[in-house]
């Protein structure tokens, strides 16, 4: 494309900073970039219309790992490493509603509950054999107690009688959330391009030069902020993992409030004006998720319209609305990759599925590498 002396004056010259990815995580670092470095020249390329990995499509879940989750990050982390993973994201979701404001996200507090289908009892049973461990962990991080057994009074079926309640956790609208992150940085002169693929750069030396499926442009420092697709960019350990979703049509007197855990995290649900967001299924083929794809698969998408079914709104009459999948970026660690790649490029990525609750930290600590 041949481009106008306005256009590469205005967009595409003399910049000091392009950051590649407009989800949370890029835009935070191009805001702090703005704060550090108030007269740079600041462009972030956007490969979507919109953000569109895992920032806007996601369930909108403000939360920092249910009783079961942390008691198997204990398996592969060890007791400092799981605190020090929730103190980042218990942080990070404080830095966020301060940043955006709890009305502007739409932040309610309704408190998490994990359930426990009925062929999960022996699992139910280790956990509450872990639940006081667990608590007296991060009991620092809140001064409280965090995980408490109530009585399951949501009407689900097939599901034992009591649930694992937090009343730390709550819900966004991650929309509104990545709303009102764009005009922050609309306010801050702070360009976003939109339908930008970056294919590779080439750090050379005094400069970053930025190969795009549109054209080429030089900067002073390159920030690589594109998670689940990290890995057609830059060789660290990443994989993509797809994440699928359903919502209802609004049910009449729907009486389920608040967010919802199964099966260790690998399903999920809440309410969001008078529907149910169902999503996960993952673990029914982790090799056909693996992938940067969008897409849905009936495997799963059955599989979500029998919990909804069986478990959920058992006597309720429910139309599924609409379908979709995002994308996240997991590795065999829990800890995400906030790194210096050379000597003017950055990456802050592999935000295991917590980007929501940990992404406003790692956009701020990804700008502040230089």
């Amino acid at each position: 494309m041949i481009f106008s002396y306005w256009e590469n004056k205005t967009w595409l010259s003399n910049i000091d900073f392009v950051v590649v990815g407009s989800g949370i995580v890029g835009i935070n670092c191009a805001l702090e970039l703005r704060v550090k470095h108030p007269k740079s020249k600041i462009v972030v390329l956007e490969k979507g219309l919109i953000p569109h990995g895992a920032s806007s499509r996601n369930a909108g879940f403000a939360c920092f790992g249910s009783l079961t989750e942390i008691i198997s990050d204990l398996d592969s982390h060890g007791p400092s490493e799981v605190y020090e993973l929730i103190q980042k994201r218990v942080s990070g979701l404080s830095r966020l509603r301060n940043l955006l404001g709890d009305k502007q996200i739409k932040y309610k507090q309704f408190g998490g509950n994990e359930i426990f289908l009925k062929d999960d009892i022996e699992k139910f049973h280790n956990s509450l054999e872990k639940i006081e461990e667990i608590n007296k962990l991060i009991e620092p991080l809140f001064n409280d107690k965090v995980f408490e057994l109530n009585k399951n009074k949501f009407n689900f079926q097939n599901t034992l009688e009591e649930i694992i309640f937090n009343k730390f956790e709550g819900q966004i609208d991650t929309g509104e959330m990545m709303d009102a992150l764009l005009s922050k940085a609309y306010k801050s002169n702070i360009r976003v391009i939109n339908n930008v693929s970056v294919e590779s750069f080439e750090d050379i030396g005094p400069s970053v030069k930025v190969y795009t499926n549109q054209f080429t442009i030089s900067c002073n420092k390159l920030f690589i902020a594109t998670n689940g697709f990290s890995e057609s960019i830059i060789q660290e350990k990443v994989v993509p993992a797809r994440a699928q979703v359903l919502i209802t049509k609004p049910i009449k007197n729907l009486k389920v409030i608040g967010t919802f855990h199964f099966q260790q995290g690998y399903y999920y649900f809440r309410n969001i004006d008078d529907r149910i967001l169902l999503g996960g299924g993952r673990n029914l083929d982790f090799h056909a998720e693996n992938t940067n794809e969008f897409g849905v698969t009936d495997t799963i998408q059955s599989k979500l319209e029998q919990l909804l079914t069986d478990v959920i709104l058992p006597k309720s009459n429910f139309e599924i609305e609409q379908r979709w999948s995002g994308i996240m970026g997991i590795g065999n660690k829990k800890t995400t990759i906030t790194k210096q790649l050379s000597n003017n490029v950055y990456c802050g990525v592999r935000l295991g599925g917590m980007g929501v609750a940990i992404g406003t930290n790692i956009g701020s600590e990804l700008a502040n590498l230089i």
